[in-house]
């Protein structure tokens, strides 16, 4: 396998990577409270969980749009090459 199919194979993955976990990070919907509700420890623990799940899956998409951004550039970088 040459080198540039491979930085095109990483760049497509890396890239179907990221818009996955982007798109799992904002499926996740935290509960809604009222006005008239009293929030408890257990709810409190609810919301931090959810923010804190949603910036680990915004962390990862990042580093894997990242990823990809490097192996497209690496690869248009090869065929700036002279032959």
């Amino acid at each position: 396998m040459n080198v540039v199919l491979l930085l095109d194979l990483i760049g497509t993955l890396t890239a179907l990577a990221a818009a996955w976990l982007w798109l799992v990070a904002s499926g996740r919907r935290v509960r809604r409270i009222s006005r008239n509700e009293t929030l408890d420890a257990a709810d409190i623990n609810r919301i931090v969980t959810a923010i804190n799940r949603s910036a680990a899956l915004n962390r990862r998409g990042a580093l894997a749009a990242g990823l990809s951004a490097l192996a497209v550039a690496l690869r248009f970088m090869l065929d700036m090459l002279p032959s």
